[in-house]
């Protein structure tokens, strides 16, 4: 098993931040609202499409965030009024579900605060409490493993790969002026080009959510500790594969721009059949949690909590084999798996090592 401390980096910036003011006066208290039991209330298949997970899994990463939630009342007096506690007295349970509405209806938090009767400024704190709680399990839900050479194999013959990695787009709003046009990329919309290797079960092995949408995919590989992986030899012998937006490594095949031989053209169909994974992965991950498919109205730091958090739980979700979940909201099939633009002429900025790939090429498709 290898971790990733990439996930450090991602949430180095969490506090730099926020969507609230902290000195902000809190509207007056609500009258009491009495919050649904909604394990009991509903079965399983209500539960999972409402909540996205099952109910076992919720139990498990209920016990899994508690050390990390935020769950001490805070009481303000302002002049001659007193405000309630800013959590409004919501059970960490009841936190959760909250913020898996959120990421099933990519909504606004006004909508989501309605659900357990909290006012929006309260759902916004508990989005990101417990988006950055499931964060923190990046290490012990997204790794690098290399248990999957054997299942990419069966899909097109393909040996020895490690996983495959391409970009995809995260719609935001955009950011502080001074930063905003960075993020703007070359569909003309802002977001975060957010870096993903996925095995063959589609499950996440690195995720990289930290760059503007202008970054290429090249750029975000190269300063990746993913790449410093590689370089040193961590994998062994085991291929990543990615598009033409990446630059052909000993240890990242790309595709052959101009097949002139069956060789190459068996290579590139095995290469584009096995590498199709990623795609699938975007597109289960997107559909289970919509709010990263519809454009995240949310400070940078909690678009990126956000980010890490839903693919924490894809993986949980692929861990304890739940099926598939259709979106609830509306996505245009089109746009669920918008990865970034390969640029076809990448492959001529910067030194190539194709060793790998020729001799891939010429001795095994040669035999096929």
């Amino acid at each position: 098993m290898y971790s990733d401390s990439e996930s450090d980096l991602e949430l180095e910036v969490l506090e730099q931040l926020s969507d609230w003011d902290d000195d902000e006066l809190l509207p007056a208290p609500r009258k009491s609202f009495t919050r649904i039991n909604h394990l009991r209330l509903l079965n399983e298949a209500e539960f999972t499409f409402r909540f996205r997970i099952n109910k076992t899994a919720i139990e498990l990463l209920l016990s899994e965030i508690m050390p990390f939630i935020k769950v001490t009342s805070k009481r303000i007096y302002h002049k001659t009024i007193f405000i309630v506690s800013r959590n409004n007295g919501v059970s960490p349970l009841h936190q959760l579900l909250l913020t898996l509405r959120f990421y099933a209806l990519g909504t606004m938090l006004i909508a989501v605060g309605d659900f357990v009767g909290v006012s929006k400024s309260t759902a916004c704190r508990i989005v990101q409490n417990i988006s950055k709680s499931i964060a923190k399990l990046y290490n012990k839900y997204i790794y690098m493993h290399q248990n999957s050479v054997n299942k990419f194999y069966q899909i097109a013959h393909f040996p020895r790969v490690l996983g495959a990695i391409d970009g995809t787009h995260i719609r935001i709003q955009s950011p502080m002026q001074a930063i905003g046009e960075e993020f703007r990329n070359r569909k003309g919309y802002f977001s975060l080009n957010v870096q993903a290797v996925c095995d063959a079960d589609l499950r996440l092995m690195n995720v990289v959510a930290r760059w503007p949408g202008s970054a290429h995919d090249a750029t975000i590989f190269n300063n990746s500790v993913l790449r410093a992986q590689c370089d040193i030899g961590t994998f062994g012998n085991r291929w990543l594969l990615g598009d033409s937006a990446y630059p052909n490594r000993a240890y990242l095949l790309t595709p052959v721009l101009n097949p002139s031989n069956s060789s190459e053209q068996k290579y590139n169909e095995a290469h584009i059949a096995t590498r199709n994974l990623i795609e699938r992965t975007f597109g289960v991950w997107k559909r289970r949690f919509p709010v990263i498919f519809l454009p995240l109205r949310l400070s940078l730091a909690n678009v990126q909590a956000v980010i890490i958090a839903t693919a924490v739980l894809h993986n949980i979700c692929r861990k304890y084999n739940m099926q598939e979940m259709p979106s609830e909201v509306e996505l245009p099939a089109s746009l669920v798996t918008d990865s970034s633009v390969a640029d076809t002429q990448s492959q001529a900025l910067g030194l190539q090592d194709i060793v790998e790939r020729n001799e891939l090429i010429n001795g095994y498709f040669s035999t096929l």
